[in-house]
């Protein structure tokens, strides 16, 4: 699985992707991964009221990447604790909560993506 930000011909990088650059408005054409780079800690809080199926306390990350550049935010948990300036790495987890947890149906709740692990 990849983490995807999304570049234009200008090269305004973007993340997550959308059709059209919202800098510039030229269509993005090159998808970048993420999960391949290193980036740094802008921001972290942690979540107390989480929703059912998710841990508590749940970290929540602001993380910039650099790309020959041009830099890009991506939100995410975080693995452990982390503070601000901390060089992380993505790592994808195969379930972001618990689907059984909550009142809808189970399938509609497995969730995989990405969490930040510390590198330090």
């Amino acid at each position: 699985m990849t983490l995807d930000a999304h570049r234009c011909p200008n090269g305004h990088v973007t993340y997550p992707g959308h059709q059209l650059c919202p800098e510039c408005g030229e269509e993005q054409t090159e998808t970048i991964d993420l999960s391949e780079r290193t980036g740094k800690v802008l921001t972290w809080t942690e979540s107390t009221a989480t929703p059912p199926g998710m841990r508590s306390p749940n970290l929540i990350t602001i993380v910039e990447f650099e790309i020959d550049g041009e830099s890009v935010r991506a939100l995410g948990g975080a693995t452990e604790a982390v503070e601000i300036g901390d060089e992380v790495r993505p790592v994808y987890v195969e379930e972001l909560r618990d689907p059984d947890a909550g009142i809808r149906h189970p399938d509609s709740q497995e969730w995989d993506g990405y969490r930040f692990e510390p590198l330090s």
